[in-house]
């Protein structure tokens, strides 16, 4: 195929392609001042996030459904789960946690889920599961919310995909997919990597980001990844610190890429807030 041919392809490919008004999202854990957590909830909610998110992390922080049911009632925005870990989870009483906070927030609710961080489950003293039983629980998981949703209601489900096999399953059952990316992962591998699933079906992409300019959001990543070796791997995972930067590189992202939610820790709330009036729902 001749270049030229190949960048009509492409930009034949970017026509079809529905562009999302942007949204973003913040995970924010409980710290030890819960006063000052209720004043973030409802600050993020006033900067133009759409959506409060809860990482779940049993023994570190409060209990996922519990936490987006008292931030649901502090401010009126979305809430979710960043995400439900499948190999910590029974997936019929999952199933039912995210049904019931659908209905107690008003619909408000929308359930992240994924395989869950390798050996999670033994660090907490609980036998291994394997990669394959995770995602047997992924898929039982949200058959079973589409039972108690019922015909009226459709919670719905963010997936994190880590592999083909996920990728596979984010196609049958998700609404939107994050991709789990390595911090080696750079900019063409990635692009690469979402535009061939995102050829295959109209699904949201949110983008996963751990760190902005030189600091790395707690719950996002580990507290020692190297954002020096990040951006000269020209990573997805980082974020400029300028505002403007980070507005022009969103939209980059979404141009060329597809990206339209994106994610970030509440660490970085407050200084991306111009970033998210200037785009949020554009």
């Amino acid at each position: 195929m001749r270049a030229s041919d190949s960048r009509r392809n492409r930009m034949s490919e970017q026509g079809r392609r529905v562009t999302r008004p942007f949204r973003f999202g913040v995970v924010a854990p409980v710290g030890s001042d819960l006063s000052a957590w209720r004043d973030r909830v409802r600050r993020i909610a006033d900067s133009g996030y759409s959506t409060f998110l809860m990482p779940d992390v049993p023994t570190w922080q409060p209990a996922v459904g519990p936490t987006l049911a008292t931030a649901a009632a502090l401010a009126d925005l979305r809430v979710g789960s960043w995400v439900y870990a499948a190999a910590l989870r029974d997936p019929w009483s999952t199933a039912w946690e995210a049904h019931s906070l659908s209905m107690l927030t008003d619909g408000r609710f929308e359930m992240g889920i994924g395989a869950g961080r390798p050996g999670i489950e033994v660090e907490l003293g609980l036998a291994a599961v394997s990669v394959a039983e995770r995602r047997a629980r992924m898929r039982e998981t949200v058959a079973a919310l589409r039972t108690f949703d019922g015909a009226d209601r459709r919670t719905p489900v963010v997936m994190a995909v880590s592999g083909p096999k996920s990728e596979a399953l984010a196609l049958e059952v998700a609404d939107a997919v994050t991709f789990v990316l390595a911090a080696d992962d750079d900019r063409v591998a990635t692009t690469k990597r979402v535009r061939d699933f995102a050829g295959r079906t109209d699904i949201e992409l949110a983008q996963h980001v751990a760190a902005v300019g030189d600091r790395v959001a707690p719950f996002m990543a580990a507290p020692n990844l190297d954002t020096a070796a990040l951006r000269a791997a020209d990573s997805l995972v980082i974020l400029p610190s300028d505002p403007g930067a980070a507005a022009e590189e969103i939209q980059r992202r979404r141009d060329e890429i597809g990206f339209s939610y994106f994610v970030i820790g509440a660490d970085f709330a407050d200084t991306l807030a111009p970033t998210v009036a200037k785009l949020a729902g554009h």
